[in-house]
């Protein structure tokens, strides 16, 4: 399918639907789907943004500014993962305990607002990794434009950079709770230290960043082209100390740096 093409397909199933909610992170894809969506339904879309222990205040707060700049009806819940039953104690099907909260609050909501359709922003590439989250999708009848008109992630770019979307080239991001290995029991105070962390590498002017949480050790991963800023002493030792501010007692930086999912290469499916 020509990428045009894909295009137009996603805007006429949208068309089709005549109303829809927008489950919104502010990311890449949700950032694409809505204005998208706002383009085609006009007032007939509002934007859905969940907050919670696991969603930082900077991603709340692009997301908040953008659907305010794109005049969409901008609706935050609050969906706090932790008080989930069996989410805390990380299973490996997280993810699943996590959307399946959140459509089903999102789906009370577009009720409310007489919305018909409620769609979320997986594209064809998310179809590719360990992602239990998809099942609540289906279960609870969630609707994923951008995979149904067979875009992926490169399209989705090519298309905010034309639109002159500020996402267009925003790091992948994940909720926090991606920061720990399955089975790791996942508390507020640990979410705070990857969150400060995290943060604070970004403030150093990283662009791709993850510190996963390995009890005592933070393991730092980064874009496989950012990893020759730690050859500088210095930079080492400011990160060192500041994590050990955080809570920390040691700091690593993974050799192969950053990729989708590295937590999920310790299991087997």
């Amino acid at each position: 399918m020509m990428l045009q093409d894909k295009l137009n397909t996603l805007q006429s199933n949208i068309k089709d639907m005549g109303s829809l909610a927008v489950a919104f992170s502010g990311g890449v894809d949700s950032t694409f789907l809505l204005k998208v969506a706002r383009d085609v339904l006009g007032d007939n879309v509002i934007a859905v943004t969940a907050c919670s222990s696991t969603y930082p205040e900077r991603e709340f707060k692009e997301a908040s500014d953008f659907a305010k700049k794109l005049g969409v009806k901008h609706i935050v819940i609050i969906s706090e993962e932790l008080d989930i039953e069996g989410f805390a104690e990380n299973p490996v099907n997280r993810c699943y305990f996590c959307k399946h909260e959140l459509f089903s609050k999102i789906k009370n909501v577009a009720k409310e607002h007489g919305i018909e359709y409620i769609a979320d922003g997986s594209n064809v590439d998310d179809l590719g990794d360990y992602r239990p989250g998809l099942k609540a999708v289906n279960e609870l009848g969630v609707v994923s434009p951008l995979k149904d008109a067979k875009l992926t992630k490169d399209d989705i770019r090519h298309f905010s950079k034309e639109m002159g979307l500020p996402t267009w080239d925003k790091p992948a991001f994940a909720c926090l709770s991606s920061r720990f290995p399955y089975g790791h029991k996942i508390t507020k105070e640990k979410l705070n230290m990857i969150d400060k962390a995290e943060q604070y590498l970004l403030d150093l002017g990283f662009k791709q960043v993850r510190v996963r949480y390995h009890e005592d050790i933070a393991r730092i991963e980064v874009s496989p082209n950012e990893r020759n800023k730690f050859f500088n002493e210095q930079l080492l030792d400011k990160v060192y100390e500041m994590f050990k501010q955080i809570g920390f007692k040691y700091t690593t930086l993974d050799l192969k740096g950053y990729r989708t999912g590295s937590m999920n290469e310790t299991i087997s499916l």
